[in-house]
């Protein structure tokens, strides 16, 4: 299993330059890697005030982590492809690094209603596939205890 997640994050990586070679085209200059990793981070943002309900300084700091922190793993990445690094587990730990990163970051501005929902819409599960692959525990969602009716 740890096989297929790596190889599917290294073909995800690839890919860009994969679809160049394939076109013929030139690689994209960093004009238009920035330019597509801004939209990126612009359409991220968007679609999580949209779920969670942010309010603008949130947003503000939404932007600010996922700008920081995105371009820091690019960069970490493109170091690692340019020194020829060919171990998947090496790119995976990069991204896990910064995605770990903004976890934290977003759990100390959102409010516990819109943490509940971000981690409902798909951050718990990649936190603890991020824990499997460090081997850590993964934490188990807390549980609600039933109170019984007494007769």
């Amino acid at each position: 299993m740890k096989r297929i997640v790596a190889s599917a994050v290294l073909f995800l990586i690839l890919l860009p330059s994969l679809r160049a070679q394939q076109q013929d085209a030139p690689p994209s200059t960093p004009e238009e890697k920035e330019k597509k990793l801004v939209e990126y981070i612009e359409e991220k943002v968007e679609k999580l005030s949209s779920q969670l309900g942010l309010e603008y300084w949130q947003e503000f700091y939404a932007d600010s982590t996922f700008n920081y922190n995105l371009h820091a793993m690019q960069d970490e990445l493109e170091k690692l492809q340019k020194s020829g690094v060919q171990n998947v587990d090496m790119y995976i730990a990069v991204h896990d690094k910064w995605d770990e990163k903004t976890y934290e970051a977003f759990k100390g501005f959102l409010t516990p209603e819109q943490w509940d929902k971000y981690l409902k819409g798909g951050a718990f599960r990649e936190k603890q596939a991020r824990d499997k692959r460090a081997g850590i525990t993964p934490e188990k969602p807390s549980k609600k205890s039933k109170k019984k009716k007494s007769k």
